[in-house]
């Protein structure tokens, strides 16, 4: 290892992002889980027309994603593979909401909102986050003993 190499670091902010990851994406799960209908009816922009599915089992899953991004926080080095299923539960969120509740729904800026904010955008701190664990860890191993 080179004696001028920089060690690279894993600031407190990140393990923030990942707290703040996890609580907004539960939140969010929380509503779909037990005010589904009535926000989907939200979303639609059209609450006339009656939805014919449940996000129950949608915001249950979130749930549970956002719990294991919750819990990584606590040892984002070590357990950077709960910051890979997290950014693969959110893939999946965002696939079934986009494939799932759009063709209902429709598209419209709530719609899009939450595809966009509440999914997608969230894979970028995601994304930097496991790659800055992955290389401090690369870098802890190389450590001589």
């Amino acid at each position: 290892m080179d004696k001028n190499s920089i060690m690279p670091s894993f600031p407190m902010p990140m393990r923030g992002l990942l707290l703040l990851t996890g609580m907004y994406t539960f939140a969010w799960s929380a509503f779909f889980r037990y005010f589904g209908e009535d926000l989907l009816k939200w979303l639609s922009m059209n609450s006339t027309e009656a939805l014919d599915f449940n996000g129950r089992i949608f915001g249950s899953i979130g749930m549970l994603i956002s719990f294991l991004i919750f819990l990584s926080a606590f040892y984002p080095i070590s357990w950077h593979y709960l910051i890979m299923v997290g950014i693969a539960g959110k893939l999946l969120l965002a696939g079934w909401f986009l494939f799932s509740f759009i063709p209902e729904l429709g598209w419209n800026k709530r719609s899009i909102f939450h595809l966009v904010f509440n999914e997608l955008l969230w894979l970028i701190p995601l994304s930097i986050i496991l790659f800055r664990s992955i290389r401090v860890k690369k870098y802890l191993k190389e450590l001589p003993e």
